[in-house]
């Protein structure tokens, strides 16, 4: 390629990064604050009905039709061939998409605008308060789910979490069924070692107060790891309907939104822990607190909510000084698919931003290549030599 060609393009690679940097400035400073995101906002749709697709439309056609001109007019007529027409294909390529990629430009101005009013830090601070309280959030249709709140979901403290086992008792047409729930424990030890006690009970079983048999029929899962063999087993028996320690709120280990990064089963269990202390090791007035942190997040991502923490705060201790009565209603009403949506939204536009919805994509590599196609198409029928 000629040196003015170069020029050329270089001079309309700086104009097209000047235009991205003003979308860029645009969507920045007129993001509309961490209230209005919506799950409308982790892409950006063809409507053609504001203000950035609309002068996205009229600025790339116009752009193209200046820059198509100026390159036919001035830097056609070289008669390139082989290498060098392949350069200007490859530009003109480039050129094509930069023209029709300032909406993602746009984007990535709101995601820096929202990353200054909520940072990282903050958002899962967040997302731990909510995981900590999740059980004390669901409508009260739910906590009469067994899947939702049972004995094994418990996972704090020892000696839970259990498994539960049923016993069929009398069997015919009607049987009864016996149901109890055992500790889950473990045991390590060097596989040699277990191996030993295929043949003779040695001091593993011993200490644990079973002969082997009765060791071999509760055991779990068995795994080898490295040279050593661990063993999951059914341990104690334990009566969590009798346990005064235990009420409905301990009996669900969801999460509401796992903190990016963080192992999950380790999130469970901590908010287990941070959740069993807030109700039996701490005073009334520390669930209030936290619940009044609650009611601070849900006005923060603008979810309607009429929760008074106090108001909330008498109806758990209700129900966990009076485990026996079904929890038919606790004053915990707020928009639940609002925050998760908000929630989710959020999490996207940190972790997994997509600026180019699946809807849209086929369309829009399309339109990239059919106008690359036709600006290259102009050019080599403008691209003979020039005549002497």
């Amino acid at each position: 390629m000629t040196e003015n060609i170069k020029r050329y393009f270089i001079k309309s690679f700086i104009v097209l990064a000047v235009i991205h940097l003003a979308y860029f400035s645009y969507g920045y400073f007129t993001f509309k604050g961490l209230k209005n995101i919506n799950i409308y906002t982790e892409f950006y749709r063809f409507k053609f009905y504001d203000d950035v697709s609309i002068s996205h439309f009229f600025v790339s056609g116009l752009f193209l039709l200046i820059f198509l001109i100026f390159l036919i007019r001035n830097h056609s007529r070289e008669n390139y061939k082989g290498g060098n027409l392949f350069k200007v294909a490859i530009c003109l390529l480039l050129i094509s998409f930069l023209t029709f990629s300032f909406f993602i430009s746009y984007s990535f101005g709101m995601n820096a605008k929202l990353k200054t009013e909520l940072s990282e830090n903050d958002f899962n601070n967040d997302k731990k308060l909510l995981n900590v309280l999740n059980p004390f959030l669901y409508g009260y249709t739910s906590y009469s789910s067994e899947k939702l709140f049972n004995y094994e979901n418990i996972l704090y403290p020892k000696p839970y979490p259990v498994i539960k086992q049923e016993d069929t008792i009398v069997t015919g047409e009607y049987p009864i069924t016996e149901t109890s729930y055992y500790s889950i424990d473990t045991i390590k030890a060097l596989t040699s070692t277990f191996d030993k006690t295929t043949h003779k009970a040695d001091s593993i079983f011993d200490i644990l107060g079973f002969d082997k048999e009765e060791l071999y029929k509760r055991v779990i899962s068995k795994t080898v790891i490295g040279d050593s063999t661990e063993i999951v087993f059914k341990g104690i028996q334990v009566h969590p309907e009798h346990d005064n320690d235990i009420c409905i709120f301990l009996e669900n280990k969801s999460l509401f939104s796992p903190v990016h990064g963080d192992s999950i089963g380790k999130q469970t269990y901590q908010a287990a822990v941070d959740r069993y202390k807030l109700l039996y090791n701490s005073k009334k007035d520390s669930l209030t607190y936290t619940f009044q942190r609650l009611d601070t997040i849900l006005r923060k991502y603008n979810i309607e909510t009429s929760l008074v923490p106090k108001q909330l705060t008498q109806d758990v201790y209700h129900y966990r000084d009076n485990k026996e009565e079904p929890l038919n209603g606790i004053r915990n009403t707020f928009d639940r698919k609002a925050l998760a949506e908000k929630i989710k939204t959020l999490n996207k536009l940190f972790y997994e931003p997509n600026y180019l919805h699946p809807n849209i994509m086929a369309i829009y590599f399309a339109v990239i290549v059919l106008v690359w196609m036709a600006l290259f198409l102009f050019y080599l029928i403008f691209n003979r030599k020039k005549s002497q």
